[in-house]
């Protein structure tokens, strides 16, 4: 699909529909879970007391690191996007640098197979 575009084309592209994965969607809200709740148990076992007591610590442990995920992975996007952004750019200024390639056949590919007894 994508032998035959040119750099730009593949750039202009986007997401045309496609759904991100389930984990990709939600892993800031299912890793902050494990961390928050694994915060407070780790805090419960240091002071010696049971480790699920103090519900309000694995609260507000779930709640932080949901919080701090979600920042890091807002982050993130904004970091791909704008490197994107800055390659869009630079393709759009420098078309020449960037040929559409020639498609090619597997067999143009791969070496002539000679069997070795």
């Amino acid at each position: 699909m994508s032998s035959n575009l040119s750099a730009i084309e593949l750039l202009n592209m986007g997401d045309q529909g496609r759904k991100r994965p389930f984990l990709n969607e939600y892993w800031p809200y299912i890793l902050g879970g494990f961390f928050g709740i694994g915060t407070g148990v780790m805090i419960n076992f240091g002071t010696k007391r049971p480790l699920m007591s103090g519900i309000q610590k694995h609260i507000l442990g779930v709640v932080g690191w949901t919080a701090v995920l979600t920042y890091v992975t807002n982050k993130r996007h904004e970091y791909l996007a704008e490197k994107d952004a800055v390659l869009r750019h630079y393709i759009e200024l420098h078309p020449e640098d960037f040929p559409i390639p020639e498609r090619k056949k597997i067999g143009d590919i791969f070496e002539p197979w000679v069997p070795i007894r």
